[in-house]
């Protein structure tokens, strides 16, 4: 059974920084691109960053040069490093795996003053 179990959220201040984490179980994690999406209010869902199971990655222009994502296939951990935050970043954050309709809880990330 896939789970997929995301935390780091919380409230930060603009400019700040936060790591979301994703723990994943249940499946081959090193073979399969893992993907960061994200939701806003009112909003559709929207893909922030992927890695696919060789490293490579690919970002979305609106965070590019802000957040890096990277994996531990030891650990079946992909995390989301997120720095200078703005308030248009808030919304929950999910974690997925690739071309998957698997989806973990998301965690709810606040860039306020």
């Amino acid at each position: 059974q896939v789970q997929l179990v995301e935390s780091g959220g919380g409230l930060v201040q603009p400019g700040g920084s936060l790591r979301l984490s994703c723990a994943a179980s249940g499946f081959i994690f090193n073979i399969n691109a893992m993907g960061w999406f994200r939701q806003a209010p009112g909003k559709q869902r929207e893909l922030v960053a992927r890695i696919f199971s060789g490293g490579s990655t690919n970002y979305a222009d609106f965070v590019k040069g802000r957040f890096t994502i990277s994996r531990d296939n030891a650990k079946n951990t992909v995390y989301l490093q997120m720095h200078s935050l703005k308030p248009e970043d808030t919304a929950v954050y999910y974690c997925t795996i690739i071309g998957s309709n698997s989806w973990g809880q998301g965690t709810q990330v606040t860039v306020s003053s």
